[in-house]
């Protein structure tokens, strides 16, 4: 049986974020799930949970506020004691549109949820998952995006530049951590069918892209989900600074 472990979840409430929380919940573990706006549809993923027999509470709280991301960490351990898994999830993207025409309020935006909000969340787990090499190691794992090796061009890249920087932050920690026993890790999801598509303006994108993919389709958020528990999960133990594409070959 899978050991029991306590994960919070930034962005929750849908989408892979979703989607990891459901499968911690089929292991029994432990979850916060993080919402900003949507607390309906993190109570239903929290009931959900609940259900599958995990403990689950929804916490909100701005993933670029310091504050509440402290927040967030004390009412997890509260909740559940010593927290032992973080998932940076929480992202957004914008219209497809070249950088000339962007105007400067949705690049700031973007780099703060993306990259500030998932550097301040690191920054909390840093500061609290540190144990004795004996104990299994506490885990981060960042959200990139295939975008960071590929660019999108013409479409998004500022949202590209963000997930670059979290493939060098997710190294450069992982050395860091790494004497205090924490390991970090990344996930890059490539075409995978989720809500952003529709946030971006283009809900067909990962259909009609995905059938020029290697395997002939785009990804399921449960694919990318069950990526990111592996990492989480003691079965990784000897996995950091990893970047771990869920692509379907692209």
């Amino acid at each position: 049986m899978a050991k029991h472990k306590t994960i919070i979840i930034t962005g929750g409430s849908r989408g892979i974020g979703r989607a990891v929380a459901l499968l911690a919940g089929q292991r029994g573990w432990s979850v916060a799930v993080n919402y900003q706006r949507d607390e309906r549809s993190a109570a239903e993923v929290v009931q959900q949970i609940i259900t599958a027999g995990g403990r689950a509470e929804a916490i909100k709280g701005d993933v670029q506020d310091p504050a509440d991301m402290a927040g967030l960490f004390e009412r997890a351990e509260a909740a559940f004691g010593r927290v032992d898994g973080l998932v940076a999830n929480a992202g957004v993207t914008a219209p497809l549109s070249k950088l000339a025409d962007m105007d400067i309020e949705r690049i700031e935006r973007l780099i703060g949820v993306n990259l500030m909000g998932a550097i301040i969340c690191a920054r909390e787990a840093a500061r609290r998952f540190g144990r004795p090499k004996a104990e299994a190691a506490g885990a981060i794992v960042f959200l990139s995006s295939a975008a960071a090796r590929l660019g999108s061009a013409n479409e998004f890249v500022d949202y590209a530049a963000t997930k670059g920087a979290i493939d060098t932050l997710t190294k450069g920690l992982s050395i860091e951590l790494a004497a205090e026993n924490i390991r970090v890790n990344a996930v890059r999801p490539g075409l995978i069918a989720t809500e952003m598509h529709a946030s971006g303006g283009v809900p067909d994108r990962a259909e009609r892209l995905g059938r020029n993919v290697p395997m002939g389709r785009p990804g399921r958020a449960d694919e990318v989900a069950q990526a990111i528990i592996w990492l989480l999960s003691d079965e990784a133990s000897y996995v950091t600074g990893a970047v771990l594409d869920v692509t379907g070959g692209r």
